[in-house]
């Protein structure tokens, strides 16, 4: 148990640091907005004390660290996504690490950004709020591709 525990948070970090990269990417060549994550710092912090969901995060009250929360949120999130995907395949995988498994994992993780994430922060689902959703959903899935991509990555560099 231990093992998948140790596994799934080094591909977790992985991943997420893929992700990241991507984002770097993107904001460097396409000029996308570079990733804030003092939002999402503020959202967990307001989840940690029971409010999920905010008609808009920046009416949420602010916290001297609200960056470093939602940085650390951040890779905390993707660890436990990083563990459950270990739990899901088990040790055999991480001998012989194959793409689908980690792919479908990370197009299905951002389901929890659409349901939770966004209407948390006041985006709607989906981010259904924003003027331009359907590309932001685009972002959104083309990042937990990423993510997907990094998780199976991480695993062959593990073999």
């Amino acid at each position: 148990m231990m093992e998948l525990i140790w596994r799934g948070l080094v591909i977790g970090v992985g991943a997420t640091l893929a992700m990241d990269l991507w984002a770097i990417l993107l904001a460097v060549v396409f000029g996308e907005p570079k990733a804030n994550w003092a939002p999402v710092g503020r959202w967990f912090y307001h989840a940690g004390r029971g409010q999920l969901f905010h008609e808009s995060i920046s009416d949420a009250a602010p916290f001297a660290n609200e960056n470093a929360l939602g940085w650390i949120g951040h890779y905390a999130v993707g660890i436990v996504y990083g563990i459950l995907l270990a739990f899901f395949v088990g040790l055999d995988w991480f001998a012989a690490p194959t793409l689908v498994p980690a792919l479908v994992w990370g197009i299905v993780t951002v389901a929890a950004g659409w349901f939770l994430l966004q209407p948390g922060l006041g985006l709607g689902v989906a981010a259904a709020k924003l003027p331009n959703p359907n590309r932001v959903r685009a972002l959104n899935l083309a990042a937990h591709v990423v993510f997907g991509l990094g998780l199976y990555a991480t695993a062959l560099l593990l073999r």
